[in-house]
């Protein structure tokens, strides 16, 4: 199960900046960022607010890269899918010794019969392309009689898999997180459960007009790791890890986090995903046949099947993941601004961890060779988001946003870094004068 499903993405400390590409499901950008402040000193107002309030404060965002993130993990199939996933070795490898046997079986014919099976071929072609007309019409109604709409966006899907299975592998998979993490969770009477937990509680209870957001009990759980890292099982189970509660700089970042990952959940991602990558695997193994018949020789035929797996990597799996990442952001956005969240502060966020990667001198690796969209691109699509997220605060009577833009501020406070790197000030100078004003967190 953990060879075949993985175990999520996670930070690794001192390790390159790799991309971890799972066929069940991935998501988010790599980065790694950690406040110099201690997070308890950050939150004492929370021990001391009513229980309606959430604190007004969270950190600044002093960000070094220490290791790679993700924010969430890769998204699980269930028993069925889980199955499929096993035996997908055997099938590509019962496709290549197919493909291998068709071509000695060719080679050992004498050249009369193969010159007697051409002339066959040519007068029955009509029959043939008949045939393969057939099979790729039951193909497309595969395809078209397994869409659904996708919850709130209304988008059609492909579903392979039924849902339940989904909810079945959800269990397994908290079962093994929760055996993982076992002495690292941190009690519900500590401060920084509780800002999770409210954060999660008003973030649903904000959207609980929504079906499938009201379905779901959602559970916390607070891992004490320094990884930044958050991810929401398809069943509910919210984990976030220490680490990232660190690196974020407000409340309002923390919000649109969650409300990301819980867009994922809600949107049933894992789902989708899996459904897509069973389809494109099943059709893959009608082209890894042909080119282990074709290919004259062993060695072309793994250079042909090493790029068709490529091709299919970057044409398909990886755009559909950057689109689902996509798609998680708008919604997430919509359910942080629900909740009166300040969703200035989202594109901020990866305004943020761009200019992290650059500080580091983190290489910056083409859109199209990741899962993900770029830190850069996200912040663009966030702030082409914002105008409507605005919208949606003011029709839930949210109160109007107080202090000035945080995109204004972190522009500003750009700028001042630019001018600081002129005149050759100290790094520690550099992270003060970057400090973020407090920001408060209005309430419906």
């Amino acid at each position: 199960y953990r060879n075949f499903i993985g175990k999520g993405l996670r930070c690794l400390l001192n390790g390159p900046n790799t991309e971890v590409y799972k066929n069940a499901y991935h998501t988010s950008g790599r980065f790694c960022s950690q406040s110099s402040w201690p997070l308890a000193a950050k939150i004492t107002s929370l021990q001391n607010s009513s229980v309606g309030q959430l604190p007004h404060h969270f950190s600044a965002w002093n960000i070094q890269i220490i290791r790679s993130f993700h924010v969430s993990p890769s998204f699980q199939a269930a028993p069925v899918p889980l199955f499929w996933i096993i035996v997908k070795p055997a099938q590509k490898l019962f496709a290549i010794i197919l493909g291998r046997s068709i071509r000695k079986w060719w080679k050992a014919l004498p050249p009369n019969k193969r010159e007697l099976f051409k002339e066959t071929a040519r007068k029955n072609k009509w029959k043939i392309l008949l045939g393969v007309s057939s099979l790729g019409v039951l193909f497309v109604m595969f395809y078209f009689t397994h869409l659904e709409e996708t919850p709130i966006t209304g988008r059609a899907r492909l579903l392979v898999f039924g849902k339940e299975h989904f909810r079945e592998l959800s269990q397994m998979e908290y079962d093994m997180w929760m055996e993982e993490f076992k002495n690292k969770m941190l009690p519900e009477t500590d401060a920084r459960y509780q800002v999770v937990e409210r954060v999660v509680g008003h973030l649903s209870e904000s959207n609980k007009d929504i079906p499938q957001v009201s379905a779901l009990r959602w559970v916390i759980h607070v891992v004490d790791e320094p990884g930044v890292n958050a991810f929401v099982l398809p069943n509910g189970q919210v984990f976030v890890f220490t680490g990232l509660l660190n690196a974020v700089s407000d409340i309002h970042q923390l919000s649109f986090i969650l409300g990301h990952e819980i867009a994922h959940a809600v949107l049933e991602h894992a789902v989708k995903k899996a459904s897509l990558v069973h389809f494109l695997d099943f059709l893959s193994l009608i082209f890894l046949t042909m080119i282990w018949a074709i290919c004259p020789r062993d060695s072309l035929a793994v250079i042909g099947q090493w790029i068709q797996s490529k091709l299919q990597e970057f044409m398909f799996d990886r755009p559909y993941s950057r689109t689902l990442e996509a798609e998680a952001d708008k919604v997430g956005l919509q359910f942080a601004a629900k909740a009166c969240v300040d969703v200035r502060a989202s594109s901020v966020f990866w305004q943020q961890m761009e200019l992290a990667e650059t500080i580091q001198g983190q290489p910056k690796l083409p859109e199209w060779l990741s899962t993900h969209p770029s830190h850069e691109n996200r912040a663009e699509h966030l702030d082409r988001l914002i105008p409507e997220a605005l919208k949606i605060r003011e029709r839930c009577n949210c109160p109007s946003l107080s202090g000035p833009d945080p995109r204004l501020i972190f522009r500003l406070n750009m700028q001042h870094l630019l001018e600081s790197s002129k005149d050759e000030e100290t790094p520690n100078s550099t992270k003060r004068d970057l400090s973020k004003p407090n920001l408060d967190f209005p309430h419906t």
